[in-house]
């Protein structure tokens, strides 16, 4: 029974959570490259998959419910999907963890920029070692 309302709904969700991955490989190219402009544009299209897929899977435990047992077919389906979404996951986890990072460099730039009063660092010896941002308080621009 290939082509039951579980078989199509399986596949519409495997489908959407390929467009949500291909969303968040997106977004991590944005990320990288610092585009705000093309952030902004993925922001709403992240939002409405990921809403398109939470009503996907509502109607696939609503079909399963009805189900005593999909058939080997179908959880092939549903162990594709489960994969795609564990993709989804490491892939946003990747996304958020690169923002941080740029978050972190856009203030330690702030920071050298608006000559922040010190910075700490490590020694040649592994202990803590500050320096005042002479190099800013002495530049004329």
């Amino acid at each position: 029974m290939a082509d039951s309302a579980l078989t199509l709904a399986l596949n519409q969700q495997i489908s959407s959570l390929s467009g949500l991955l291909a969303l968040l490989k997106d977004e991590l190219s944005a990320i990288a490259g610092r585009s705000g402009a093309e952030l902004k544009e993925l922001t709403p299209k992240k939002a409405d998959a990921l809403n398109h897929i939470q009503k996907q899977d509502q109607h696939i435990a609503q079909l399963l419910a009805t189900k005593p047992e999909p058939d080997p077919f179908e959880q092939q389906l549903i162990e594709q999907a489960q994969n795609l979404l564990l993709e989804c996951k490491e892939q946003n986890q990747v996304n958020a963890h690169a923002a941080h990072q740029a978050q972190l460099s856009v203030k330690q730039l702030k920071d050298i920029l608006i000559g922040a009063p010190s910075s700490i660092t490590y020694a040649a010896d592994g202990g803590i070692q500050r320096s005042d941002n002479t190099l800013v308080r002495n530049l004329k621009a």
